[in-house]
């Protein structure tokens, strides 16, 4: 039957209609985020052998930050222990999201994009195969310390290991909104390199509820890398948006309207979020992350980013099964009035092909330019342009500092967006200097 279902499989060849473009825009009245900048570190809440809680942040503006020492089985099933309740939930919660938009989507009230060919297969074969469907396509490309993580969560919480393996395919089924930038040198003034990755999502999911940095510090039993920040939610093990302890990070944007230059896509290849990922734990340059993804099996269409604060340096990628091309501020595409090539900067608002929110981020970009830094992000960049409606990361590379702020959870107060809430600052060489456990 396996044989079968992956021969089906190997029929589907995915295609992008060319074309359109996003008609979205911001508000014109959106008004800039005079929240303070939370400054005091996390605070301890619990310690286990390979684990430490604790958290970040006050009342409604409160995440996790979790510590994980050891091999990959030992530091899921550290998570495991110390999130039981938490990632129980989130898996569950996500399984159920999944169901109800895929069940949309098929009745035509879809919110979240859902590729069409997965649709076909949930229509075929039912969702739990449509999921199967995609770990084969992709399990030849993945890398084994993965699976062994997810089976470490799995002993400490008694989740179906298949169960989230099903889930962190979502990345490689859906669209996100998303927006970034990294700037340097004479665009912020000092010689620093900055990035922004701003997750535009559905807040109406259950992602907003669990909100984590889970601080990865690999040791013993071949385990291999550097300590790495991975910035999402319990349970969730790719990476979507993080920082390392080589002073580089990540960010990545779902390409809804590509033009024709990204050529095919592909289900057979690694997730993205597992490329994503292994930048963070094993790349310690910026040449490392462009030969990986230069060399890597590809999959979906995206443009991707990478910042190095060693350097100095940030690449914007056009990634597709097809391509992996690199920009910097010289090299800029897509080339349009709307998104003009801007000095020390590469940017993307929402989309490759989005003129009304590339055209206001090209503007605040544009005002600050010679001085920006973080707290002009945080307070006229992100709430003018609107974008980080789920999740705001904003790397200050050089100073090795990481800022965060999460939409509003159920049941909390204050504006529902991220990019419009409190922002909290971590010191990121104090995070990957932490000492584990005594045992």
């Amino acid at each position: 039957m396996r044989s079968i279902l992956f021969g089906i499989a190997l029929l589907y060849v995915l295609h992008t209609s060319y074309g359109a473009e996003c008609h979205g825009k911001p508000d014109p009245n959106a008004t800039s985020n005079e929240n303070p900048i939370y400054t005091k570190p996390p605070r301890f809440v619990k310690a286990i052998e390979n684990g430490k809680l604790f958290t970040l942040g006050e009342g409604d503006d409160l995440i996790h930050v979790l510590h994980l020492w050891g091999t990959p089985y030992e530091m899921g099933f550290a998570q495991g222990t110390l999130m039981k309740y938490e990632a129980t939930s989130m898996v569950n919660a996500v399984w159920s999201y999944l169901e109800d938009q895929v069940e949309s989507a098929i009745n035509g009230t879809l919110k979240l994009k859902i590729r069409e060919w997965f649709l076909k297969d949930v229509a075929d074969f039912g969702l739990d195969t449509a999921l199967d469907l995609e770990l084969l396509a992709t399990r030849a490309y993945t890398g084994k310390y993965f699976n062994e993580e997810i089976q470490g969560m799995a002993d400490a919480t008694g989740i179906d290991p298949k169960k989230i393996m099903r889930i962190h395919m979502i990345g490689e089924l859906t669209k996100g909104s998303c927006s970034m930038f990294g700037a340097w040198g004479k665009a912020t003034g000092d010689n620093s390199l900055l990035q922004l990755r701003a997750l535009d999502w559905n807040v109406d999911g259950p992602f907003k509820d669990y909100p984590q940095v889970t601080v990865y510090h690999p040791r013993g039993n071949g385990s291999v890398g550097q300590d790495f920040a991975n910035v999402g939610w319990t349970g969730w093990i790719g990476s979507i948006q993080g920082m390392n302890s080589k002073k580089m990070a990540i960010s990545e944007i779902g390409a809804s309207f590509p033009d024709a230059t990204f050529g095919s896509e592909s289900r057979f290849g690694i997730p993205f979020t597992y490329l994503l990922r292994d930048i963070l734990q094993f790349d310690q340059t910026i040449d490392d992350s462009i030969n990986r993804i230069a060399n890597s099996k590809r999959t979906c269409d995206l443009i991707l980013g990478v910042g190095d604060g060693k350097l100095g340096e940030f690449r914007g990628i056009e990634y597709s099964a097809s391509v992996a091309n690199f920009y910097d501020d010289e090299n800029l595409k897509p080339e349009a009035e709307w998104h003009p090539k801007i000095q020390n900067v590469v940017y993307w608002g929402m989309d490759w092909l989005c003129p009304g929110y590339s055209s206001v981020l090209a503007r605040q970009l544009n005002k600050y330019h010679g001085n920006l830094d973080a707290g002009f992000t945080i307070h006229d960049v992100v709430p003018i342009v609107q974008t980080g409606d789920l999740l705001v990361n904003v790397y200050d590379l050089s100073r090795n500092i990481m800022y965060v702020s999460n939409a509003r959870a159920t049941g909390e107060s204050g504006p529902q967006f991220a990019y419009d809430r409190q922002f909290l600052r971590l010191d990121m060489a104090l995070l990957f200097s932490e000492s584990a456990p005594l045992e």
